[in-house]
């Protein structure tokens, strides 16, 4: 008992900064990361789980993590780093984010063209309105994102990112940010291609009801074209759907290769 008081008394000021640096900076760099992560950081995971799973994955890669910075916990730097670590791990995980927009737009693309814009729903995750089509396409991404091990790839690469950008030295440059937010351009081109076969079949149904129309001036268009396009938008959807998958696990690759290369 004299021994174990002892060490506690022996216990300085330095020795308990280095503890609190050597486990506060990676959490608060993970921490961010759960914040965003696609499925992990929607209202369908409390904020309490994400605390833990924060927390646990900590405790996993902490011992096998470069050394880290010791700075006095009361200090500006501190708060500094503080920010740095969550901008870094939000931004790692907000690409992933707008990898699962791009299907959620394609979705309301289609939706749109094939006149089953009207079905909505509120989306669970976030709590706002979407097309039935588009939460298809958003539930279809997220369980082929977890049987594909994207999560823990992402964690991979979040885990190296201490690596590639050390904490109190490396942080996101001007460039990478430039580079993020281009990545949001890319989200709306690579929907379009996604929504392209459906669309243009449509466009292709849309300009044959237009000649009927014009042939037979009697015939009531649209009461007859609207429940015949929604009909062909299934059809088109159920032969299109097929590829979604492949189109997916490439899209996820090209995003993690881009993860890998800005965090260099």
């Amino acid at each position: 008992m004299e021994n174990s008081l002892g060490f506690i008394l022996n216990i300085d000021g330095a020795e308990i900064s280095s503890w609190i640096s050597r486990y506060l900076w990676p959490f608060t760099r993970i921490a961010g990361f759960f914040m965003v992560l696609p499925l992990f950081g929607t209202r369908l995971v409390t904020q309490r789980v994400r605390l833990y799973l924060a927390l646990f994955t900590t405790l996993v890669i902490t011992p096998v993590l470069p050394p880290m910075p010791v700075i006095e916990a009361l200090s500006l730097q501190t708060m500094i780093i503080i920010a740095q670590q969550l901008l870094i791990g939000v931004a790692l995980a907000f690409v992933l984010e707008i990898l699962m927009n791009v299907f959620i737009m394609s979705g309301q693309m289609v939706a749109m063209q094939t006149g089953l814009g009207m079905a909505m729903m509120v989306d669970p995750s976030n709590g706002v309105n979407v097309a039935v089509v588009a939460q298809w396409f958003l539930i279809f991404v997220n369980l082929l994102f977890l049987s594909l091990n994207g999560h823990l790839v992402a964690i991979e690469i979040m885990a190296d990112s201490f690596f590639t950008m050390p904490v109190g030295v490396g942080t996101l440059s001007t460039n990478t940010l430039y580079e993020i937010a281009r990545i949001a351009q890319w989200m709306f081109s690579a929907a379009l291609v996604l929504a392209l076969p459906a669309v243009s079949a449509m466009l292709v149904v849309n300009i044959a009801f237009g000649v009927m129309a014009r042939l037979a001036p009697q015939l009531n268009i649209f009461a007859v074209g609207f429940p015949v396009t929604m009909m062909l938008g299934l059809i088109v959807l159920w032969i299109t759907f097929s590829g979604y998958g492949d189109k997916f696990s490439g899209l996820m690759t090209e995003i993690f290769q881009f993860m890998r290369s800005y965090s260099l």
